[in-house]
C-alpha cells in the first residue's frame, strides 16, 4: 500500500532542546506515533494566524495526509495505526489493543490538565507561554492576549475540578497520581509488553512534558519516582528520532 505524503504541523515556539520537539504534548505524541509506526513525514511550525484554515477548531496536532488535513491527535494516531497496519499496537491481543487505546484516552483526559496548571496556573511556569507563545506579538496587545488566554485556561481547569481547591491541592493531586504510575510502571519493557505501543505513547507525551527543563521543579517530582522515569527513558529511546 503507498503512504501518502505526511506533514505535521506544531505550534511556532521552539523548546530549543531535541529532546523536547514540542511543547504541547499532543503534537509530541503523533510525532513519535509516526516513528514508533516508522511513517516518513516532515514537520512544520503554522503560522497562527492561518491555524482555522487548516483546523477550524483552531487547535494542533493536525496531520495532513495528502492533501487531507485531520486534526486531533486520538484520530491521528488511529489514522497512523492504519496507515501502518497496526504498527502502533504490534504483539497485542484485541483485549490488549483495547486496553492500550483506554490509557491513551486516560493521559489525554487525567495527566493534561497537570501540564497546563504547571505552566498556566503556576506562576513559575507562566513565563513559558508567556513569552514563547505571545513574545512575538505587538508590544500593545501582547500583555493583554496573553493574559486573557491564562485567565481562560485556568477557568477551564477549575471548572474540570483540577483547581477548583487551588494549586497546592492539584500539585497533592498529581503526586498521588505519579505514585501510582510509579508503582504499575514495568520494571522492564513497557506498558503492555515488550514492545512500545499507543499506550506508551500517551503516557509517554504527557508525564514527558512534566519533565521539561523549562518547568523544573515538576521534572524534579518526576525525578523521585525511579521505577517510572525508567519506564519514561525507555520509551523516549524507543520512539527517538
Amino acid at each position: 500500500m503507498a503512504i501518502p505524503s505526511l506533514t505535521l504541523h506544531d505550534f511556532p515556539a521552539s523548546t530549543d532542546n531535541p529532546r523536547w520537539g514540542s511543547f504541547s504534548p499532543f503534537v509530541e505524541e503523533v510525532e513519535r506515533g509516526l516513528r514508533l509506526a516508522k511513517l516518513p513525514y516532515q514537520r512544520v511550525q503554522v503560522n497562527m494566524m492561518k491555524l482555522r484554515k487548516l483546523n477550524p477548531v483552531g487547535q494542533l496536532p493536525v496531520l495532513t495526509i495528502g492533501s487531507e488535513n485531520v486534526p486531533d491527535s486520538s484520530r491521528i494516531l488511529r489514522r497512523i495505526d492504519g496507515l501502518s497496519q497496526g504498527g502502533l499496537v504490534r504483539g497485542l491481543s484485541a483485549q490488549q489493543v483495547a486496553e492500550a487505546w483506554l490509557w491513551e484516552e486516560f493521559a489525554d483526559t487525567a495527566l493534561y490538565p497537570f501540564v497546563i496548571a504547571t505552566r498556566w496556573a503556576d506562576d513559575r511556569g507562566w513565563p513559558v507561554p508567556r513569552d514563547k507563545f505571545f513574545g512575538g506579538l505587538p508590544f500593545p496587545i501582547r500583555g493583554l492576549i496573553a493574559n486573557a488566554a491564562r485567565k481562560h485556561s485556568i477557568r477551564r481547569l477549575v471548572e474540570r475540578d483540577f483547581l477548583r481547591a487551588g494549586l497546592p491541592a492539584c500539585y497533592e493531586r498529581l503526586a498521588q497520581t505519579l505514585d501510582a504510575l510509579d508503582t504499575r510502571a514495568p520494571a522492564d519493557g513497557f506498558w503492555l509488553g515488550p514492545e512500545a505501543t499507543i499506550a506508551d505513547l500517551g503516557l509517554f507525551a504527557h508525564l514527558h512534558a512534566l519533565r521539561i527543563p523549562h518547568t523544573p521543579w515538576q521534572a524534579e517530582v518526576l525525578a523521585k519516582r525511579p521505577r517510572l522515569t525508567r519506564y519514561l527513558d525507555r520509551v523516549e529511546a524507543a520512539t527517538a528520532a
